[in-house]
């Protein structure tokens, strides 16, 4: 019998499971959870990460005894520890305003078509190269550390730098899987700056006794580790929960001037796999529309914004979900219905018209991105697996399966702390390897399958979502 605790940190909320594994089934319990609220500060937007600290200790004396835990969070975002092994401020968070004209600079120094064959990343104005050339307290670093490795430093004392979160940076080449020095010596960012690379499943330190691992830092990594599938090879993957992550697995890179042009991301998986995928912002529209709505004086539930959006006029209007416009917090039904007018659709009214906009939209643009990633790799998908808190969300599933016209295999719905907790599991040698623990996630989770009921008036909005969003 082996107990590990997994810490789960998103953009929005934290939490930590405490899992049992008896040799043959993971038994599993979430201990503690807290939202994740940023600071805002002289007009820009940080991570708490003193609060954040004081969450941990709740969540270790919850759990009792265990004998490991481990961090994986949101990508791109980093701390800089200063010569004195302290924070030189509090990290950013990845939607701070800081980074608006970041990519204009970037391509000044290093073309973005050279930029992406040389890392491979999805060129984001998030990602971290583009937040260390607005960062004014880059020259106080010693230290550059990831989310993840940062709260194991805190811990710890040793400092790290594991490969999937790396691999969010702009700036790892998934060929070498190495810092690529020409992308650090154009924009001038020192290797010294990063700690050793390391793989999942090791060991960092102790905290209060307990064995901290290195796992796959990179939440979304997590989740597609703990895919329940045996063959991969024909099957997508979709991580949704504040962002969509949708993808396959790879053996090598695809870092083509197409692959480029469709604004598709190689990155490193857990099991040494390149996880070739679309970011597409997710239920974080959702979230943002309830809180918008809140702000308003009208409180809806979750399942009441589904059955408002269930029961209105399909295929009214549509948005593009990464619509720079539609990326900021507040004022998000403005936003919907301006981009609405702008686009010359109907402009969504109701409730449940904007948050029905919202799901279908989502779903068609899962079919843009499966389409480009199909065109770049030439898979034929015969199944999408749909992992984590989006699973829960019937009505997307639905959606999903209806747009995309092929099978929805949703589950597990803790995929991003099972991946942890396999990590976990892999570093205490009770399991061989990624592929074993999803041959037991299979097994003994609550898998849920959508089959399509896919029809024409589908295809139809497919063509004029596609128009819409390329402004055709």
């Amino acid at each position: 019998m082996k107990t590990v605790l997994a810490f789960d940190f998103g953009a929005s909320s934290g939490r930590a499971t405490k899992a049992v594994f008896d040799g043959e089934r993971i038994s599993y319990d979430e201990i503690h959870r807290f939202e994740n609220i940023p600071i805002n500060e002289d007009g820009h937007i940080f991570h708490n990460v003193d609060m954040i600290l004081d969450e941990i200790d709740i969540a270790i004396d919850k759990a009792g005894e265990v004998d490991t835990l481990a961090f994986d969070t949101w990508g791109v975002d980093y701390g800089l520890i200063d010569e004195n092994g302290k924070l030189v401020n509090m990290p950013y968070h990845y939607r701070d305003i800081r980074t608006d004209n970041a990519l204009e600079t970037a391509n000044s120094i290093m073309p973005q078509s050279q930029l992406y064959r040389r890392t491979g990343n999805q060129v984001m104005q998030i990602n971290t190269l583009f937040q260390l050339i607005c960062d004014k307290n880059l020259d106080k670093a010693k230290k550059l550390l990831f989310m993840p490795d940062l709260f194991g430093y805190l811990l710890t004392g040793n400092m790290a730098c594991e490969y999937t979160i790396a691999s969010t940076s702009q700036m790892l080449s998934p060929t070498e899987k190495q810092f690529d020095l020409s992308v650090l010596d154009s924009f001038k960012i020192s290797e010294e700056l990063f700690a050793p690379l390391t793989n999942a499943s090791t060991v960092l330190g102790k905290y209060r006794g307990i064995d901290v691992v290195t796992v796959a830092g990179h939440d979304t990594q997590c989740a597609v580790a703990s895919m329940p599938c045996t063959d991969s090879d024909n099957t997508a993957f979709l991580s949704c929960g504040t962002w969509s992550l949708i993808g396959c697995e790879l053996d090598e890179p695809i870092l083509t001037d197409e692959s480029n042009r469709l604004e598709l991301s190689n990155e490193l998986g857990a099991n040494g796999k390149i996880n070739y995928l679309k970011n597409i912002s997710g239920l974080w529209l959702i979230q943002e529309l309830k809180r918008d709505l809140a702000r308003r004086g009208e409180s809806y539930t979750y399942n009441d914004l589904e059955m408002l959006a269930r029961e209105s006029e399909p295929f009214r209007s549509f948005v593009d979900p990464d619509a720079p416009a539609l990326s900021k917090h507040g004022n998000l039904i403005d936003k919907i219905q301006d981009y609405c007018k702008d686009t010359n659709q109907p402009i969504p009214n109701t409730v449940g018209e904007l948050v029905r906009a919202v799901y279908e939209s989502l779903a068609l643009k899962y079919r843009y991105a499966l389409t480009q990633i199909s065109k770049c790799t030439g898979k034929h998908f015969e199944r999408l697996c749909l992992l984590g808190g989006g699973t829960k969300d019937n009505f997307l599933c639905e959606l999903t399966a209806d747009c995309i016209d092929m099978p929805v295999v949703a589950g597990p719905v803790e995929a991003t702390a099972l991946g942890n907790i396999i990590l976990q599991l892999i570093s205490l040698g009770e399991l061989d390897s990624v592929e074993q623990g999803r041959e037991i996630i299979l097994k003994t989770e609550k898998i849920n399958h959508y089959e399509p009921k896919h029809s024409s008036e589908w295809d139809e909005a497919y063509e004029r979502y596609v128009k819409i969003i390329e402004k055709i």
